[in-house]
């Protein structure tokens, strides 16, 4: 009885002493805190970030049971990593730091595709690739998916256009600049082109597949994107996806296998219901 009558107590006490500038200041935390951590995951650096927290919890853990040879040890581990840390992170440091620097922090780069625009690029990748299988054209285009790739990107050169079946052709079209390196595609863009490529260390592979191909199983083995490709001694059309490599696609197979990386499952998040009324409201215009 004397339990339950201190301790709304303390509660109403505890709320007391909260002010609105501290309401205030924790939202302002948990917002940055939010976006650097949807910087990390735009980038294969998350892995490394996952490592680091996994890290702390396992040092904290050796100094609750006082494991004392584990818990110097990661201590070691972790001043080590923090030296390393600017190191490691480099590219999204200056990436952050870039952003800030255009007012772009607080707001994200990616958009969602419903049905109809999903079904329209994939219309438009499967008929270039085609054409581009035809002339036996080499091609390598990423589709990007949850993991970003804006480290990948900034290796070539930004375009951020609409994908036309036109544009793409226009690419790769032999000995132009662009033509040796990847597209990268996000959402309904290509983001950029010429952009470099990590090879595959697997062994023992095809001695059918050139360098498209091991730079395509290389970029699926360390990211979850869909990788197509197009060969430029067969015309055989390809996809690379976790490190696996299915050959010989036909239009049909290929729209089935690459229309699932464009249809994003719906969120209820204020930012999508907003975007939903806003194209009712131009509807009954």
């Amino acid at each position: 009885m004397t339990l339950n009558a201190v301790f709304p107590e303390k509660l109403v006490g505890l709320a007391a002493t909260i002010r609105p500038a501290d309401i205030l200041e924790i939202l302002l935390v948990a917002i940055i805190l939010y976006k650097l951590y949807a910087m990390l995951e735009g980038t294969r650096a998350i892995t490394l970030a996952k490592g680091i927290l996994v890290l702390f919890m396992t040092n904290f853990f050796c100094n609750v049971f006082q494991l004392n040879l584990l818990s110097w040890i990661f201590e070691k581990v972790m001043t080590w990593t923090f030296i390393l840390f600017p190191i490691v992170f480099q590219p999204e440091l200056r990436r952050t730091l870039e952003r800030l620097g255009q007012g772009r922090f607080f707001f994200s780069e990616r958009t969602s595709l419903d049905v109809a625009e999903a079904n329209k690029v994939v219309e438009e990748l499967v008929k270039a690739s085609k054409s581009l299988s035809a002339t036996k054209t080499g091609a390598l285009m990423v589709i990007e998916r949850r993991m970003g790739l804006n480290d990948v990107s900034d290796t070539g050169i930004k375009l951020d256009a609409m994908i036309t079946s036109e544009l793409v052709l226009n690419i790769f079209f032999v000995n132009t600049p662009l033509h040796d390196g990847a597209a990268i595609i996000r959402g309904k863009r290509i983001y950029a082109a010429g952009c470099l490529l990590p090879l595959t260390e697997k062994t023992g592979l095809s001695k059918e597949l050139g360098t498209r191909h091991r730079a395509a199983l290389g970029i699926s083995e360390q990211c979850d994107a869909l990788v197509l490709v197009v060969s430029e001694e067969t015309g055989t059309i390809s996809i690379a996806e976790n490190g696996k490599l299915t050959r010989h696609l036909d239009g049909d197979t290929l729209a089935k296998m690459i229309r699932p990386a464009f249809v994003h499952p719906h969120k209820n998040s204020i930012g999508n219901l907003f975007t939903k009324w806003r194209k009712n409201d131009a509807g009954t215009d």
